[in-house]
């Protein structure tokens, strides 16, 4: 057994803290003054075995017409540093902090490291991207190691790299190059085969939006991947609140039916992407800068929305039609993924219009107003979520059932009094 020191340089945003060093096989921090630009972590090897983890000797992705989930997740106990070797360099930033990069010792490869303090919300969002990572259209989790940092249990998941940027901003960046239907056709394609195999393997994405829709290079032909499954629910029967275990007297209709409203909830974001592909901007508006306004949270309730000249002039009559379907008020109306990948624009049987869109020309003029776009639809699958694990369902004696409050009365009422029957 040997022992490495590791130097990260401003790697993850934790306040820094003293603690004793952890059993062999965990990372564990030093004690000392290291002031802010430096972290040392004293990492201890140990000889632990790990099974391999792709089902595969390569690891590569399937089709994305196979829809076959991978094993359940096994995740490795030994220091990552043992595998790869971590730069600093910051990729990106997302809610759980920063994306950095990693190069494998072994093959020199480039990947992409993220931290999630470990709890049991945190392995179901890792363990739920693990098993959809085959899908070619999903980022592709290829290790996750259990290590301590500064004291606590961290998950650090080591991911492909994606360095083509967001979807949006590759088409903002495009120069004078025009933006056609077709091209919007493609991609709606793209996304929608990752959507159809997280649902043909009970998974709910809940969170598709442009951020989380990235290209793995700068290439013209790379890969458009969806990625972030933080808020991602397993959709079997076993999970939702109409099995008999539970007693839902007063629940919304959503609630009800968790698994529909679920996946109905990601074709919702498949409208509003296509929307905004083919026009440059997102089809509800916020009020008085909010990023979510009681106006345009009536106009979603509402499905008010419209297809203005001259950005909506020249699309066809059919990507108008399939919006229309996607962005239905009624959870349970709107169009299945399966529909979604037989309709003619997508599968391409009908020949969509080569003709240039106004889409780059808008998103160009309003890039400043972009971030603000990505907060409405961020505010707006908040309020479609129904995180039907957070209710509580009270016993027949906790409740404040209106109706069994009236009959608890009026079956006391009608009680002896236990003193007059003792006289």
């Amino acid at each position: 057994m040997c022992q490495l020191l590791l130097t990260l340089r401003k790697l993850f945003c934790y306040p820094r803290t003293s603690s004793e060093a952890s059993e062999v096989g965990k990372t564990r921090v030093e004690k000392g003054q290291l002031g802010y630009l430096t972290k040392t972590v004293d990492i201890m090897l140990s000889n632990a075995q790990n099974q391999p983890l792709f089902p595969n000797p390569a690891g590569q992705q399937n089709p994305s017409g196979q829809f076959h989930a991978r094993p359940h997740l096994q995740i490795k106990k030994n220091a990552i540093t043992d595998d790869y070797k971590i730069t600093g360099q910051v990729l990106g930033l997302g809610i759980n902090g920063k994306v950095v990069e990693i190069f494998q010792r072994k093959t020199g490869d480039k990947y992409a490291l993220k931290m999630l303090q470990d709890c049991p919300k945190a392995r179901r969002e890792v363990e739920l991207h693990w098993r959809a990572s085959p899908c070619a259209n999903i980022v592709r989790i290829v290790d996750v190691y259990e290590n301590l940092y500064q004291s606590k249990k961290c998950l650090l998941i080591v991911m492909e790299c994606m360095d083509g940027g967001e979807l949006f901003s590759r088409i903002q960046d495009r120069g004078d190059q025009a933006f056609t239907e077709k091209e919007a056709s493609d991609i709606m394609k793209s996304i929608g085969e990752a959507i159809q195999f997280l649902h043909a393997i009970n998974i709910a994405h809940r969170d598709v939006k442009p951020e989380n829709l990235l290209y793995s290079s700068k290439r013209p032909k790379a890969l458009l991947k969806l990625t972030d499954f933080g808020f991602a629910k397993e959709t079997t029967s076993h999970n939702s609140l109409d099995t008999p275990c539970y007693t839902p007297y007063y629940v919304a209709p959503e609630v009800l039916g968790p698994e529909k409203y679920d996946k109905s909830c990601d074709m919702w974001s498949l409208g509003v992407i296509m929307y905004i592909l083919l026009c440059g901007y997102p089809p509800f508006y916020s009020n008085h800068g909010l990023a979510i306004s009681p106006g345009m949270k009536k106009r979603i309730r509402m499905g008010q929305y419209e297809f203005p000249n001259p950005e909506w002039s020249e699309v066809s009559e059919e990507a108008k039609q399939l919006i229309r379907t996607l962005l239905k008020t009624e959870p349970t109306q709107r169009m299945t993924i399966t529909e979604f990948m037989n309709h003619p624009w997508i599968n391409q049987s009908m020949e969509v219009p080569q003709r240039p869109l106004h889409t780059s020309r808008v998103l160009k003029e309003e890039r400043d107003a972009w971030e603000e776009v990505k907060e409405e639809m961020t505010s707006a699958l908040a309020t479609m979520r129904v995180d039907y694990e957070q209710i509580k369902i009270k016993t027949i004696e906790d409740s404040t059932n209106p109706l069994l409050t009236k009959r608890r009365k009026k079956a006391s009422n009608a009680m002896p009094d236990p003193k007059s029957a003792a006289l």
